[in-house]
């Protein structure tokens, strides 16, 4: 099920443990690694950066777009040959891809032919950011529909699977990844279900059951009351050992986002990584 991953890195301090968690997660289902470097056409595009149409018009020389290129380039290259000797020391099987574009949109588009993807939470500017995702990260959770691994500087290889469940569809594939993961790692499993009705959590916890028995992994069922946001935060920073956060991503509509907030948006930005959204 999963035999090639996707790791876009761009050089931030984010990319090691991006580096390692695709290797850990290569080596234990036999898959290749895919390094993706794009190099921001924004940076240099001064038409796209400033726009002749903008307010007050700025077009440096060419010169300066042509240092600005070369520049983008060679870290480009830096960045691909110390990603190329660390996956080589661990004789893992990889490929490399640079390309030029925008990253959001090169990001999508090579996620096509990967089972899934692992990217830092943020990227190359995050210490200018006062957001607690990156704007290339948000995007790219939004658009694209392969599972998606959010992870930090950090690497902790993970010891216990935790995973959100309210019986929506994305719910639904969410908790299928995770049975998945569970049994291919020979971790344990809890599902996470939040309601405050008895019956919403009775007939959601029995439909988890259902699916799980099959697989014969360890697995139990948690119910929790209040506010799902905070309480799979909370499960997921309060967990005893490293662990997986595995949900749903964007199970609602952009409206009813705006209005109520999302689940999704406040995990991401909220609890210990690793997180993986599953669409």
């Amino acid at each position: 099920m999963i035999k090639s991953i996707l790791l876009p890195i761009d050089g931030s301090p984010y990319t090691e443990a991006v580096l390692d968690y695709g290797d850990f997660l290569a080596e234990k289902f036999g898959a290749i690694l895919r390094i993706l470097t794009v190099i921001d056409i924004r940076l240099f595009d001064w038409s796209v950066a400033t726009s002749a149409d903008s307010f007050v018009p700025i077009m440096p020389s060419t010169e300066f777009q042509e240092e600005s290129q070369r520049i983008q380039n060679e870290k480009a290259e830096k960045v691909i040959q110390k990603a190329s000797e660390i996956l080589s020391a661990k004789k893992r099987t990889f490929e490399i891809i640079k390309v030029s574009g925008i990253p959001v949109d090169e990001i999508c588009q090579v996620a096509k032919t990967t089972d899934m993807v692992i990217m830092g939470i943020r990227g190359e500017y995050e210490k200018w950011s006062g957001k607690l995702l990156g704007a290339t990260t948000e995007s790219v959770t939004r658009q694209i529909a392969k599972p998606m691994m959010l992870v930090d500087k950090e690497f902790k290889p993970f010891e216990q699977i935790y995973c959100g469940y309210d019986g929506t569809i994305a719910a639904n594939h969410a908790l299928e990844m995770a049975a998945f993961l569970a049994y291919s790692l020979n971790l344990p499993l809890q599902v996470v279900s939040v309601f405050d009705s008895d019956d919403e959590r009775e007939e959601t916890l029995k439909e988890a059951k259902q699916y799980l028995t099959p697989y014969k992994i360890k697995f139990d069922l948690r119910h929790e009351t209040g506010d799902p946001d905070e309480t799979l935060v909370n499960v997921q920073n309060n967990s005893p050992r490293p662990s997986l956060m595995v949900i749903g991503g964007f199970g609602h509509s952009r409206l009813r986002e705006a209005i109520l907030g999302s689940t999704t948006v406040h995990v991401m930005r909220k609890a210990n990584k690793p997180i993986l959204l599953v669409k």
